[in-house]
Parts: C-alpha cells; structure tokens; sequence
C-alpha cells in the first residue's frame, strides 16, 4: 500500500491529530511512511509514537486560531524536516445550539455571542491561517496539497448545529476558491466531507445531550438514529476510511485533483 500511494517521506502537518479523524489519519499516513507533524492543542496518547519510526512523528502544541502560533508551526515542521508537503486542516469543534430556544430566552443550549465566535475561531479562521502560512511554503517550492475537513452539513444544513455548519460551508467555498488561485503554483487544494462516523471519544455525553435537545428528542433516540435508512450501506462510517482517502488525495495519485470536496457518507441522502 505504502509503495502504491508513494508518500513515503512526504512530510504532512495534520492539526487536531491527537483524538478522532485527525488520529486515524496520523496513523494511516504512519503506515504509509511519511513524516507526520501532529498539530494540536493537547499531546497525543503514547500508543501513537509507539506506531512511529524514529524521527517519523513530530508534536507541536498549536492553537490554530493564533497566527504566531501557526507560524512556529510551519517554522518547527521545516526545522525538523525542511519542507512541507501536505497540511491536513482537520482541527475543529462543534458545539450544538439552536438560533432560538423557544422554552428559555438565552438558554445554555441557545446560540451565543461566545459560542459562535469559539466555532468560527476555530473551524474558520483556523483553517485560513494554517493555509495561509503552510500555503506560502508550498508556492515557494512550487508543489504542495491542502486538505480540509468539510462536513456533509455545509451543504445541507444541520438540524441545532447551524454555526457549525455554515463554517463548514465556508471551507467548501475556501476550497473551490484557493484552487482556483494556487493552481497556478502546482499547489492543490481538495476536501473530504464525512458523514456519520463510528463513536469517537469526541462524541461526549454533553454533546449528545445537546444535539438531542436542539432536535426535542432524548439521548436514546439520537443514538439510534445515528445509522439509519438513510444511509444505504447501513452503517457507521469508520475512521479509518476516511484516513485511507485523506491519503489518497495527499498523494501524487491524485495529481489531477484539486477544487472539489468528496463526500465519504455510505451514500447518505436526506431522500
């Protein structure tokens, strides 16, 4: 596999790679022999060095929303390795609140001031600066891949979830847009948009009691409707299937693709 994808050695910054999406990939991309340097807030569990060569994964504490820490980010990845291939911008958060809560004016599940700015920090303005800062990199050396992490919500909306969604809009219009300008550099910008993956510690009680309660139905019920008709492969989506595609498109295999986001959802629709 690792001969097939021919990453071996490409170095690759992946941000929120210590949990979730963002750890399968750091794993995948292990696999596969490339230099990972894994961006996030809290240092991964020791399991993950252990799937590591020597000197094959780097960890930089980086808050994403900070461009000075982003561009130490960027600094550290070419200090250890001297180039930067491919960043991954998976780092995200979502947070579920209604617009309006009509049982309580200003409710914990409603949509504040602070919780909005907390999501589009991140999800939005996250993604514009690792892209920006790793992007320069990659005009100057005249190759390199941005990857987003994009949700199936961005395009249809999402039921409790409207701020989340719409950044994810945004990075769908981000990756179209950025395309259009750094193709030009030989650098391509894509995306992935997951459905509804197997449970992860990131799907915690209190964001399952949020979720429920933005849709007036209980935790039980939110649990069973996780996989349902309208997947047509009737199950959850595995972490690692999205892993294997974010390797994919990091890979010169997918040197004709750029400006597009594939959705990896079992073929879920809303019909």
């Amino acid at each position: 596999m690792s001969g097939w994808l021919g990453i071996e050695g490409k170095t690759i910054i992946v941000t929120g790679g210590s949990s979730g999406i963002g750890k399968a990939v750091v794993e995948a991309l292990l696999e596969n022999d490339a230099h990972v340097v894994l961006a996030d807030l809290h240092e991964p569990e020791q399991e993950l060095y252990d799937k590591a060569k020597d000197n094959q994964l780097v960890f930089v504490s980086t808050n994403v929303t900070e461009r000075s820490s982003v561009v130490n980010l960027v600094n550290e990845t070419k200090k250890q390795f001297g180039t930067i291939d491919v960043i991954v911008n998976n780092a995200g958060i979502n947070i579920p609140r209604l617009l309006i809560d009509p049982k309580e004016e200003n409710s914990k599940f409603e949509l504040s001031d602070v919780t909005f700015d907390k999501i589009v920090s991140i999800n939005q303005k996250g993604v514009f600066l690792c892209s920006q800062i790793a992007g320069r990199e990659m005009v100057k050396a005249g190759k390199g891949v941005i990857v987003n992490m994009v949700s199936e919500s961005g395009l249809e909306g999402s039921e409790g979830q409207s701020a989340y969604a719409a950044t994810k809009a945004a990075i769908y219009s981000f990756t179209r847009s950025w395309a259009k300008e750094l193709g030009k550099y030989n650098v391509r910008v894509v995306g992935l948009a997951p459905g509804i993956l197997e449970k992860t510690g990131l799907r915690t009680p209190a964001y399952e009691e949020a979720l429920a309660y933005t849709r007036g139905i209980t935790v039980e019920q939110l649990r069973q409707g996780y996989t349902n008709k309208s997947i047509p492969l009737r199950r959850d989506g595995k972490l690692k299937e999205v892993a294997d595609l974010v390797a994919f498109l990091s890979s010169d295999r997918a040197s004709y693709i750029t400006g597009t986001t594939y959705t990896i959802a079992g073929g879920k629709t809303r019909g």
